[in-house]
């Protein structure tokens, strides 16, 4: 199904050069990926294609500006910091890499032993404070609040044999990503839409109002006419509904209009953000030139919705993630 976006993305594309094919078959998935009755729009293809193509640009530089994959391996924790920091023991490594979905399911239809498999590692970074004690001079100080930095939630995104193969499947998860953020604006959109629903109940409540309080000519009962400063309060916000709900004859307009906007302003929908975190070997937050500390730099890819993950590029060892398979 997305195997357009395979060469899209593919290892020569570069930046605003794709073959027309592929730059429909890109706007399609847009629209399949969001709300089909966008078809219904006019010219929707033209009115789409700026968008996708900026889109397509922007997931295309992302990826390709992440750092070189680090390389996971049993006997290079110690040595390597940012291990050490995501991780709390070796063990705890590989305990991640044995239970990882998706790079289990990737095994599994993969046979043969592979020397290095690719993948991107992210993880949810979490910051907790609690009261410990601190060294100040020859002092110790007591009740000092400090913060740990952890890592959880670890998973491993579009594992493969090669790195190439890897960013093409997160360029393609990248543009993926886009049209949900869409797609949920729509949803909002939509939910205030079915309120449509009760246009007519509305109207005919409004109409029921007026017939009772003596309008026009029908027969009112005396007894259940309304007091003309009630009718007014009802009238008022059965007018007030009707006005917020609006009609429905350019929602489709509008539902195109959403994803048009996130596909034409990508940077503002999904970036990457370079964090410094310094920490000692407990994973307590340091300042600067602090001793026995690690500087590191995080990137962290967010979205519009306020959510972020810190993630890596990285290469493991084969003989490592086989030996955890068989146990």
């Amino acid at each position: 199904m997305l195997s357009f976006l395979q060469s899209i993305f593919g290892r020569s594309a570069t930046t605003g050069s794709y073959p027309e094919t592929l730059i429909k078959a890109a706007i399609e998935r847009a629209v399949d990926g969001t709300d089909p009755w966008i078809r219904a729009v006019p010219g929707y293809k033209k009115k789409l294609r700026p968008a996708v193509l900026r889109a397509i640009d922007h997931v295309v530089t992302l990826v390709d500006g992440m750092a070189s994959p680090i390389l996971v391996e049993p006997d290079i924790y110690d040595s390597d910091p940012r291990l050490h920091t995501f991780f709390i023991s070796t063990a705890d490594m590989q305990k991640t890499l044995d239970n990882d979905r998706n790079l289990v399911n990737f095994l599994i239809e993969h046979e043969k032993t592979l020397p290095r498999i690719y993948a991107l590692l992210a993880m949810e970074r979490q910051e907790r404070i609690f009261l410990g004690a601190e060294l100040s001079g020859d002092i110790v100080q007591r009740d000092v609040p400090q913060t740990v930095v952890s890592f959880e939630a670890h998973r491993l995104i579009d594992p493969a044999e090669s790195e190439s193969k890897t960013r093409h499947q997160l360029k393609r998860r990248a543009f993926d990503h886009l049209l949900i953020l869409a797609l949920r604006r729509i949803a909002i959109v939509k939910t205030e839409h079915e309120k449509l629903e009760r246009y007519r109940a509305l109207l005919q409540s409004k109409l029921n109002l007026l017939h009772r309080s003596g309008w026009g000519f029908n027969k009112t009962d005396i007894d259940e006419q309304l007091d003309v400063d009630d009718m007014e309060n009802l009238l008022g916000r059965i007018e007030t509904n009707l006005l917020e709900l609006g009609g429905d004859n350019n929602m489709i307009e509008a539902y195109m209009g959403i994803v048009t906007d996130v596909l034409s302003h990508p940077e503002e929908n999904l970036w990457f953000r370079k964090e410094t975190l310094i920490v000692d070997r407990m994973g307590i937050k340091r300042s600067k030139g602090a001793s026995g500390t690690i500087e590191l730099t995080l990137d962290a890819i967010c979205n519009s919705e306020g959510h972020s993950l810190v993630t890596l590029l990285v290469a493991l060892s084969g003989e490592m993630v086989q030996s955890g398979r068989g146990k």
